[in-house]
C-alpha cells in the first residue's frame, strides 16, 4: 500500500496535515456554499481574507485536497473550459468542524471587544 503524505499516527495531525494551511479550510467553507468555478472562488477567497490568493497556489490547494479526495473537480467539454469545484462526501464531513471554528472564532471576536 502507498504512504499517504497526510497520514501520522495523531488523527489530529492528519487532520491538520490535510486541512491545516492558511488556505485549505477557507476553500472548503467556500464550497460548502455551493460548487464554484476557479475564478469565483479566487474572488470569493481575496473578499474573505482581503489580500489576494495567487494563481499558482490556488491552484495547489485545489490539487492537494483534490488529491485528498475531500474535493472534486468536473471538467465540461465545452469552448472555452469550463471547471467547478464541489465537496465530496468525506469534504462535507467536514461542516460540523468548520461550524465549531466558525463558533469559536464568534465567540474569541466576543471577548475581545468586552475586554475593551
Amino acid at each position: 500500500m502507498k504512504k499517504d503524505p497526510y497520514y501520522s499516527p495523531c488523527p489530529v495531525e492528519t487532520a491538520l496535515n490535510l486541512v491545516g494551511n492558511k488556505w485549505k479550510l477557507l476553500i472548503i467553507s467556500k464550497l460548502l456554499e455551493d460548487r464554484k468555478r476557479f475564478g469565483e472562488l479566487r474572488k470569493e477567497l481575496m473578499a474573505t481574507k482581503n489580500q489576494s490568493i495567487s494563481q499558482n497556489v490556488l491552484t495547489q490547494n485545489l490539487r492537494e485536497l483534490e488529491s485528498a479526495k475531500i474535493i472534486k473537480r468536473k471538467v465540461y467539454a465545452e469552448v472555452p473550459p469550463k471547471v467547478e469545484y464541489s465537496l465530496t462526501e468525506l469534504g462535507l464531513s467536514l461542516k460540523f468542524v468548520l461550524d465549531s471554528l466558525q463558533s469559536f472564532g464568534h465567540g474569541y471576536q466576543q471577548s475581545l471587544v468586552k475586554a475593551v
